[in-house]
């Protein structure tokens, strides 16, 4: 099975700086063109059907009723698999899956991968339209894993109102999951995260049936004493060090500036407090990021050795970025948003959606395989490859542009609240349909007309020059 690289971030109420409940991820696939859709699913009654994965074969027959919910799926099913990756049910319940993590050759030894068990493709599927919690989802994709066994190393992140949890499925049937405490965050980069298991807490601890005889009777543990799982399951080697451990260090750097920590670190601390309150747009920022202001930016001024040394968050070949934000100082029905950015995190904007919505305008649901004139994945592509063309004259107006849209938005958000005070049931959502359309449109306009700005600036830039004597 294929497996995306991507960068995850959670974030617990308490932590917040308006007590929202936040799970954040970078979709990233190997190529910089693997086109993505944004969609509503019907909820649904009295099914009799099959998944049947087109990636790795994955069988399993589908739950007869299922809730209405989101998914960000591959454009191209038909070759590249479902990968739902992204959304909220109907219960206001989150899911982000997955974050690619690897388990180390010996413990693979006693329980490897399940060929054709459950992974990244059909996974979000399989999982979000039957969930009603947080807690419960990670509960019952614990059961299938149990039943179906996994193809890979998946990180999968749940939230709900109340709580986030971080679930890594790291051999064939072995897992652990962490709730995040209300006051913490986490940053996790393709790499096991999860330290510490105590297995006399299962309010803020789940695992595998079975896991700690199979970790002493195969003596895993490497560790004097403690039960650390990434130790156990996890890997330490060169390309961490380079390609994971540096993208949690420039986060935490980043919500932790007065901690002094190594880019290279295998014991940077997955649990984090950070020395603020957190707000969707930090989350945001981090998503989108590439050493910012440090000499590993590969679009800094920092010695050349130095700015490819690291893999950075935000990437060319990030598909789509998203914060699933669920609110507790509005009313359950217009709580959760998903701040969705189709184009390059680092020079494009998260769109708010209401989740509590029956579809998505057209621009969003529909995504050609090839560039076109109409979808917003194709036009934020477009206006992040014309901002790199140009960094140093251009970064600086996609910084106003982006400024800008952000206050938009939170102005659009609290409009739209203030006007759904009233409203209720099919109403409501009626009218928050209404305005996910309308910030597309609004959306649509101002980056057409950006992007307009840009290319006609681009135009005088050009290299194709010559000033010749006006008396010639």
């Amino acid at each position: 099975m294929k497996e995306s690289a991507c960068t995850s971030v959670l974030v617990g109420k308490a932590a917040s700086i308006d007590g929202s409940v936040m799970i954040a991820r970078n979709d990233d696939t190997f190529l910089p063109l693997t086109p993505q859709r944004f969609e509503m699913m019907t909820a649904v009654k009295g099914r009799h059907e099959t998944l049947v994965s087109n990636q790795n074969g994955f069988t399993a027959p589908l739950p007869e009723a299922g809730m209405r919910y989101q998914q960000t799926p591959n454009a191209d099913v038909d070759k590249e698999g479902i990968y739902a990756e992204s959304g909220f049910n109907e219960r206001n319940v989150a899911m982000s899956a997955t974050e690619s993590v690897y388990g180390n050759p010996k413990t693979l030894a006693y329980d490897p991968w399940i060929e054709n068990g459950l992974a990244e493709d059909s996974l979000q599927t399989m999982v979000l339209p039957f969930i009603t919690s947080a807690r419960n989802g990670v509960e019952y994709l614990g059961n299938l894993i149990k039943q179906y066994g996994s193809p890979e190393g998946n990180g999968v992140l749940f939230a709900d109102n109340n709580e986030a949890w971080y679930m890594e499925i790291v051999t064939g049937h072995q897992w652990v999951a962490q709730r995040i405490p209300d006051d913490a965050y986490v940053i996790t980069a393709n790499q096991v995260a999860i330290q510490t298991v105590d297995f006399d807490d299962p309010d803020n601890f789940m695992w595998a049936e079975g896991i700690q005889k199979f970790v002493s009777d195969h003596g895993l543990n490497p560790d004097l004493s403690g039960w650390n799982f990434r130790h156990i399951f996890g890997t330490s080697n060169e390309k961490d060090r380079h390609y994971n451990t540096p993208r949690v260090w420039f986060g935490q750097r980043y919500l932790n500036p007065e901690h002094k920590q190594e880019p290279t670190s295998s014991e940077l601390p997955f649990i984090c407090h950070a020395s603020r309150k957190i707000s969707v747009e930090d989350v945001e920022y981090i998503l989108s990021s590439h050493y910012n202001e440090t000499d590993y930016d590969p679009l800094g001024r920092g010695p050349e050795d130095l700015k490819t040394k690291f893999r950075p968050i935000s990437m060319n070949r990030t598909q789509n970025s998203h914060v699933l934000q669920l609110r507790n100082n509005v009313p359950a029905e217009q709580s959760a948003i998903m701040w969705l950015c189709f184009g390059v995190p680092a020079f494009s904007p998260y769109v708010p959606f209401f989740a509590n919505a029956t579809d998505t305008d057209p621009s969003y649901s529909t995504t050609p395989l090839h560039a076109d004139a109409d979808s917003a994945y194709w036009m934020y592509r477009k206006l992040s490859v014309l901002v790199e063309s140009h960094y140093a004259e251009f970064i600086q107006s996609d910084t106003d542009f982006l400024t800008a849209v952000k206050q938009a938005f939170q102005t659009h958000i609290a409009e739209t609240d203030a006007a759904a005070a009233n409203l209720s049931g099919d109403a409501l959502t009626d009218y928050l349909t209404k305005q996910n359309y309308a910030v597309v449109a609004e959306m649509k306009a101002k980056t057409t007309q950006f992007m307009n700005e840009l290319f006609e600036e681009g135009l005088g830039l050009s290299k194709l020059t010559f000033n010749m004597d006006v008396n010639l």
